[in-house]
């Protein structure tokens, strides 16, 4: 089976699928870590199928390599979901992914080291047992790279990282997941990435911001390109039974800017954005522009690290599963609708327009239940 240029990397060697994790262990415990770690020359060479995602990065964000930029800079207090430490009865992936997190937190990331940092979170599980070449490839930046990320964070070098991401994390996942055929173990993933989504809203003020600022923004505009297409659809069709004016933003190209421009002359004051990966290069530049039309955006994103942080107003993390051939989205589009949720309770109106279109639905016969 051959990948889609908008899969977050199920194949094609950057992000591939999650069976890889016994063997990387295995491979671990017998110290590989002096496996070819020569550098890999070019800084902007990615692994394979990966080279389009690195210049989405690195030439949307319009930043250098030397413009080292802090992640609580990128993603501040009010800009993201706080993901907090697991507690008992979440799966080890997603404690792992929080104690990622926060050993990011606070540090000074070049663009490059935050798209390691991005990579780190998506492969959570794995992480402490890949070498720097592997986790190097799975990037799509140089041995060398990893290397001054981990020296970045306050390690010696990348075996100190990896030595300290083995001493906080469990030996091995809980349950017995060996018996898992590949399509069970992608449903295992999902479920995983929903209890990290769940322990995220445990603080529900940044989503409860956004009910706020989609009831109040008159239009609404609702931006999903590519992969994140399907989310952005389905946010606008139940948005649009409650809120007065919701437009979808789905298409691409230089017609884009100008319906950012015309929900701008209608009012609107805010943009909601999903985001998933592959991040295609106009969707960031969509939201500079936005930003700088002066709507507020609030952005539904795989990661605090996926490159359109630095260019959100409010980050809000729900992770993709990516041991398919191509990415699943259960968390993004599950948090699409608790963000519909919260509108709803913002809308003074909302039940009174619910309750007349069940009237008018009922009087055209048009749902058969």
């Amino acid at each position: 089976m051959s990948g889609d240029g908008d899969n977050g990397g199920g194949i094609g060697g950057a992000a591939g699928d999650e069976s890889r994790g016994d063997a990387l262990r295995d491979r671990a415990s017998r110290g590989d870590e002096s496996r070819g770690e020569e550098p890999r020359g070019d800084e902007s060479k990615g692994g394979a199928g990966r080279a389009p995602a690195v210049e989405a990065v690195t030439g949307a964000e319009a930043v250098t390599v030397t413009e080292a930029v802090t992640v609580t800079e990128a993603v501040t207090v009010t800009e993201a979901v706080t993901v907090t430490e697991a507690g008992a009865g979440t799966e080890a992936a997603t404690g792992t992914a929080a104690r990622l997190q926060k050993l990011f937190e606070g540090h000074r990331l070049t663009p490059t080291q935050r798209r390691i940092a991005h990579c780190m979170v998506r492969r959570a599980a794995d992480a402490p047992f890949l070498s720097s070449v592997e986790l190097a490839e799975l990037a799509g930046v140089s041995q060398p790279s990893v290397t001054r990320f981990a020296v970045a964070l306050g390690f010696d070098g990348y075996p100190a990282l990896r030595r300290h991401l083995r001493e906080v994390a469990p030996a091995e996942k809980p349950g017995d997941t060996g018996s898992y055929n590949e399509y069970q173990q992608a449903v295992q993933a999902e479920i995983d990435n929903l209890r990290h989504l769940a322990t995220a809203l445990a603080d529900p003020s940044p989503v409860i911001e956004a009910g706020r600022l989609f009831a109040a923004s008159r239009p609404l505009p609702v931006l999903g390109l590519r992969a994140a297409t399907a989310q952005a659809a389905g946010f606008t069709y139940f948005a649009r039974k409650v809120h007065p004016d919701v437009r979808l933003l789905d298409e691409g190209g230089t017609m884009l800017a100008d319906r950012v421009d015309a929900a701008v002359r209608a009012g609107a004051s805010a943009l909601l954005c999903f985001a998933l990966p592959r991040h295609p290069r106009e969707v960031v530049d969509a939201l500079e522009y936005a930003r700088t039309a002066g709507l507020t955006v609030v952005t539904v994103a795989d990661s605090v690290f996926a490159p359109v942080a630095h260019h959100t107003d409010l980050l809000l993390p729900a992770p993709v599963g990516t041991g398919l051939a191509f990415d699943t989205a259960c968390a993004p589009m599950l948090l699409g609708r608790v963000l519909l949720e919260a509108m709803c309770d913002a809308l003074p109106d909302a039940q009174a327009r619910l309750e007349e279109f069940d009237a008018k639905a009922a009087a055209r016969g048009l749902f058969v239940e």
